[in-house]
């Protein structure tokens, strides 16, 4: 079915007039009223600088700590959606005792708040799990390669401890929401199709590989998208635990340069940039799913 192009309608027009005004009335009230200095040029020295050995240009405080944030991201986003389809399948099982589990994890994961679930993780995993693992201690005596390599996926091996701690927290945090949306996507092909598997004698891991899962996950993708751009967002509160992500790197910038409005309307910026994208990407996967079913 072909979508209608849509066009732009005078209402269109006067909502944009409307916050293109206040936009404006925003900056007068700041410059003229509080009489605040924009600095803006000075902006760009924060996201890169010249090397003064290489005489190269290299990423600064506000790019690194973008990349920090596009990392977490990135790895949450698939922990989390692994989670939350294990958990899903799990709460759609005819076990009692396996939908229990999935169940108990959601409602816990759901009913703390996220910068407790952080202090919890981070202490327990920092202070007990990684010792055990001895993935600092594999670091260290790792060769420079492997350091840089590990550095360019996850972070540098000095708060590699901290890194994972907050990458599992989120993964988790985030994935017990993604859960309840497989859930529902799940739950949401009808019974025929379920019927139909059963009559052409298919066991229940085909009938949700090839006939449940392929129509759930075109449905899901909507809230997923919204869920994953929840999780960029939310990645800002590791900087509670000394995570130079974006925000980390922000409040640093703000409390040594008081250029508070620059670097946050910046940050902003930066944020909407990832959340775009990330929108954008699932837009674009929706649209090639439901073209490949026509």
């Amino acid at each position: 079915m072909l979508q209608k192009k849509s066009k732009i309608t005078p209402l269109d027009i006067v909502l944009l007039l409307i916050l293109f005004g206040g936009f404006v009335y925003i900056i007068y009230q700041i410059t003229v009223k509080l009489n605040y200095k924009w600095q803006w040029a000075i902006i760009p020295q924060y996201l890169f600088r010249r090397d003064a050995e290489t005489g190269r240009w290299i990423p600064n405080y506000l790019m690194q700590g973008l990349f920090t944030t596009l990392r977490l991201s990135i790895w949450g986003v698939i922990l989390a959606t692994l989670f939350g389809t294990v958990m899903g399948l799990l709460r759609t099982s005819k076990s009692l005792f396996y939908r229990m589990i999935a169940r108990s994890y959601v409602e816990l994961m759901r009913n703390l708040p996220p910068l407790i679930i952080i202090f919890i993780f981070y202490f327990f995993l920092s202070d007990q799990i990684m010792p055990f693992i001895g993935l600092d201690d594999f670091l260290r005596s790792s060769s420079p390669g492997t350091q840089q390599f590990f550095e360019v996926l996850f972070a540098p091996p000095s708060v590699a401890s901290a890194f994972i701690s907050a990458l599992f927290t989120l993964s988790i945090f985030e994935g017990a929401y993604i859960t309840e949306i497989v859930r529902a996507g799940i739950e949401s092909v009808e019974k025929g199709q379920w019927e139909a598997a059963h009559a052409l004698a298919l066991s229940k891991w085909h009938t949700m590989r090839y006939i449940i899962l392929p129509q759930a996950i075109q449905r899901l993708l909507p809230a997923l998208a919204g869920q994953f751009i929840s999780l960029i967002k939310d990645s800002a509160i590791v900087s509670i635990i000394s995570i130079q992500e974006l925000s980390y790197q922000g409040t640093q910038l703000m409390a040594s340069t008081y250029l508070t409005i620059e670097i946050w309307i910046t940050i902003s910026l930066m944020y909407l940039v990832l959340t775009l994208s990330c929108s954008i990407a699932v837009g674009k996967l929706e649209t090639y799913m439901a073209r490949s079913r026509v």
